[in-house]
């Protein structure tokens, strides 16, 4: 591999403060449609524009300084609202600026409101539909007595005129809305924005919206998170199912991480995009060979990413399971057998073990950072879980060939990742990350001479560069594939709370040992709900919240958007750090998988929840194969309160959960675990 695939050019010193995807004490909201998409910055420090606008077209990736409402000597300060009262006039101050999710008419809103003089001002930003390429940005200005001075609205940006007058009509309140739309422009686009009279969301968003799951519980922080996650995740996918690996950051496109969103996406409810998104996949990112696209492409031999094979397949059985739509998979089943059969090809199967070997890592570290010739622990766990349920959906359509072959090859490959005597991925009673060609245990790395590297990154550093700990390990936990209550789960996650705080302060998991990163050392969102998600299943509910409390509390709490990862950057040569919806496909997976424990399949449906210690209740309103299951889970006081309702009819507690036929119609059901 090229070393420069991973250098980009944009400078973040080059330019006004607005470009800097970091910004001191700094906020985005993300907000979108499939047609257009949005970012609210919120910047309490001063440092960039304190209530910016950044508005993109979702098919078109790029940094931060590509926005459409980005300009390159002023940035975001043509996108404020003024207030003009008399000859005065008042922009937001970032000392008065207070944002927070909101909702017009069930349709999820930022509410962002500051000072202007005496006048209250709360600008709301939203998605009117769900067809168009526009944003409403409502402004609301509020007197506190009841002077008669002219107050009108200015905006720089706004056609034909920048300044509206406000008409209160005796009320101490006046509203108007400014719409912007991405239209085309020669060869690419640009934002037309005008004022016109207040208006609601059109019917089709506000169904939409109130189709999408819920979830309820007694603590702020969960509900808020989860908010977040649902408002923002759909916002990052493009309409024909195309999705920024990171916002601002990468401007390209994986399997691994648009599989994952596709689950999310399905348990969130919006089962049509999902199945775009996956078709687009099978269709696009799965080579005739059966080999998958990352970073925007295809790769050699040794550098292909063979746990995408695996996690394309288990979202193809989440998104069956949860439809009931078989019709996307068995109208695509050759490539579904290509992608199954290809990490057994020669050139990945060891004969002595069984295990698939080549030299890339789960995180994308290749020879140039010193990886060798061997086996990954999560080329193994995904390829052998994708075999699992590729021989499930092989068996709803009745290729019964293929069911036994796959159900085999899964369970020969889990037998050697766990037990084979040599070459097992297990020492000292937890999960490694790699061993060597030889069976040895790969446990540290050297970048060669000429790797091309930038200096001040740890790998660069004097060694030893250590492999493990890597949270990944922790996901066979996660999935069930391994018991989360046995010794092997346990060791690993003991393993696993080095990387908690390792070279930093203020939590966080970093993605693996510090040692030998590649990048800064530093936490990452998504990999410590990796890592959630496993204590959940182990039911170590105090790491769990551990976790969840660090996420609410650290910047980018508030907006509930995280940074791939926190940590100074070397930019360039290396990209500005961007966001990763992947985060927000862990936090809805978690709540919907892991806490509610909502298992669909072709039968019926399994609920196992998972009450943290400290909740009481969990309410949520999920969409399952067309019909709503309004969920309510609560504690039981006593081990006979264990069970389920659905209306008079009783349900057994069994396996620690109850389970129900599949739905025929709406239902209600009520749980106590």
């Amino acid at each position: 591999m090229d070393m420069q695939e991973h250098f980009y050019t944009d400078d973040p010193a080059v330019g006004p403060p607005d470009v800097r995807t970091r910004l001191a004490d700094g906020d985005y909201f993300f907000i979108g449609n499939g047609h257009i998409q949005a970012a609210v910055q919120v910047c309490r420090s001063g440092e960039g524009t304190p209530l910016g606008l950044l508005v993109m077209h979702p098919e078109q990736f790029g940094p931060k300084r590509a926005a459409l409402t980005c300009e390159p000597e002023t940035g975001l300060a043509k996108t404020v609202i003024a207030v003009r009262i008399g000859d005065a006039v008042f922009k937001p101050q970032p000392n008065s600026l207070r944002a927070r999710w909101d909702e017009t008419d069930q349709v999820p809103a930022v509410r962002v409101s500051w000072s202007a003089g005496s006048l209250k001002v709360d600008e709301i930003f939203y998605c009117p539909d769900r067809r168009s390429p526009r944003l409403c940005r409502r402004i609301e200005v509020h007197k506190g007595g009841s002077a008669d001075t002219p107050i009108s609205l200015l905006a720089y940006q706004a056609e034909p005129a920048n300044e509206q007058l406000l008409e209160f009509a005796g009320r101490r309140s006046a509203t108007t809305l400014l719409t912007y739309e991405v239209v085309t422009s020669g060869d690419g686009f640009v934002v037309r924005s005008h004022w016109e009279p207040d208006t609601a969301p059109v019917r089709a968003a506000i169904r939409y919206w109130h189709e999408i799951s819920s979830v309820r519980t007694n603590d702020t922080d969960l509900d808020h998170m989860f908010t977040a996650a649902r408002s923002q995740l759909t916002a990052a996918v493009d309409a024909s199912g195309r999705m920024d690996g990171s916002i601002w950051q990468y401007n390209l496109e994986w399997v691994r991480d648009q599989a994952h969103v596709t689950e999310a996406l399905v348990r969130l409810g919006d089962h049509q995009l999902a199945g775009v998104m996956l078709a687009r996949l099978l269709d696009d990112f799965v080579s005739p060979e059966g080999d998958t696209v990352d970073s925007g492409q295809r790769r050699a031999t040794a550098e292909i990413e063979l746990d995408q094979n695996g996690e394309l397949l288990a979202a193809l059985r989440t998104y069956v399971d949860w439809t009931g739509n078989i019709e996307l998979v068995e109208s695509r089943w050759p490539k579904v057998q290509k992608l199954a059969a290809f990490p057994f090809g020669k050139r990945f199967r060891h004969e002595l073990s069984g295990l698939l070997h080549n030299q890339r890592e789960y995180w994308e570290r290749h020879e140039g950072h010193g990886i060798e010739d061997g086996f990954e622990l999560m080329h193994q766990f995904f390829v052998a879980l994708g075999l699992s349920d590729a021989a499930h959906l092989a068996e709803l359509i009745g290729a019964d060939g293929d069911r036994e072959r796959w159900t085999q090859a899964s369970e020969e490959l889990r037998d050697a990742m766990l037990d084979d005597p040599q070459y097992r991925l297990v020492e000292n009673g937890h999960f490694i990350k790699r061993r060597g060609i030889d069976g040895a245990w790969q446990e540290t790395i050297t970048a060669p001479s000429h790797c091309m590297l930038p200096d001040g990154i740890p790998l660069k550093e004097a060694g030893p560069h250590y492999l493990d700990p890597d949270t990944s390990s922790v996901l066979p936990i996660a999935h069930g594939f391994i018991d989360p209550t046995g010794e092997l789960a346990r060791d690993t996650l003991a393993h696993v709370e080095e990387l908690w705080n390792q070279w930093w302060d203020g939590g966080g998991y970093g993605r693996y040992n510090a040692s030998s990163e590649a990048d800064s050392a530093g936490p990452w969102p998504f990999a410590s709900l990796f890592v959630a998600r496993a204590y959940t299943e182990a039911g170590d509910d105090d790491k769990v919240w551990r976790i969840l409390r660090w996420l609410a509390s650290k910047p980018g709490g508030i907006a509930g958007s995280w940074f791939e990862f926190d940590g100074p950057r070397i930019a360039p040569p290396y990209p500005q750090v961007g966001f990763t919806p992947w985060t927000w496909a862990e936090l809805i997976t978690l709540y919907v998988h892991h806490l509610l424990g909502v298992h669909p399949d072709n039968e019926g449906i399994t609920i196992r929840p998972h009450l943290l210690r400290g909740l009481d209740h969990m309410d949520a309103s999920l969409r399952v194969r067309g019909h709503r299951l309004e969920l309510e889970v609560r504690r039981a006081q006593t081990e006979s309160e264990r069970g389920g309702r659905v209306g008079s009819q009783e349900l057994k507690w069994q396996d620690e959960g109850v389970r129900l036929p599949l739905l025929e119609s709406d239902v209600t059901v009520e749980v106590h675990c």
